[in-house]
């Protein structure tokens, strides 16, 4: 697996960059501005773009505008949003803009270095991996939640899906068997009327929907 780095601070640059190596990840570009972020990119075709939200020169959103940039100009491209903060303005724009590949971890709530590697390779394969307060946030700024058909415990396992987990993880987590984890799911695929197509990752879909921007 190849990525590209874009974060404007030194040491976590590099700190980032040591420990996707020593599991094996090679960082094909390490740059410190959007506009070097969306060159490397369209240079290096990596599987993965980890990106800050707050670079220079304004250091205020410029990380979310240039991974949108950098979608435009390799479509599907995987980005990982790791940032201090839960910026509103892209982030949604980001986060439905494709049927999969996104994640938004926030960097002092990453506390175990083997759940952020799981969550780079899953969100490289097309998956999610959104930070459960980033979801809590984004919903109380005034998104409107199209979930009202939903059951409390179908949210529920929504929501878990939604910070990436498997179904046996859901299952562990609620404490309920797989076939019930299953049962939840195909509810919550019919009642948001998410039907199964070669085109479109159902899953991620439902997880989008979630967000208030599917």
């Amino acid at each position: 697996m190849r990525v590209v780095i874009a974060e404007d601070a030194v040491l976590l640059r590099a700190g980032v960059q040591r420990l996707l190596a020593d599991d094996g990840i090679e960082t094909a570009a390490a740059v410190d501005n959007g506009d070097a972020l969306v060159e490397a990119v369209s240079e290096h075709r990596p599987d993965l773009a980890i990106v800050d939200v707050r670079m220079p020169p304004t250091f205020t959103d410029e990380g979310l505008r240039a991974a949108l940039n950098a979608r435009q100009a390799v479509p599907g491209l995987p980005v990982l949003v790791l940032s201090q903060y839960v910026e509103e303005s892209y982030a949604v724009e980001l986060l439905s803009g494709g049927t999969g590949g996104v994640g938004y971890l926030l960097k002092e709530r990453v506390a175990d270095v083997s759940d952020f590697l799981e969550a780079v390779r899953r969100v490289a394969k097309g998956g999610t991996a959104i930070d459960p307060e980033v979801i809590s946030q984004l919903m109380a700024r005034g998104r409107r939640n199209p979930l009202d058909s939903l059951t409390a415990r179908e949210s529920e396992v929504l929501g878990l899906m939604a910070q990436g987990l498997s179904n046996t993880a859901i299952a562990n987590t609620l404490v309920v068997s797989h076939g019930a984890v299953e049962k939840h799911i195909g509810n919550i695929f019919a009642k948001l009327g998410l039907e199964a197509s070669a085109e479109e990752h159902r899953r991620v879909r439902a997880v989008l929907t979630y967000l208030g921007r599917a």
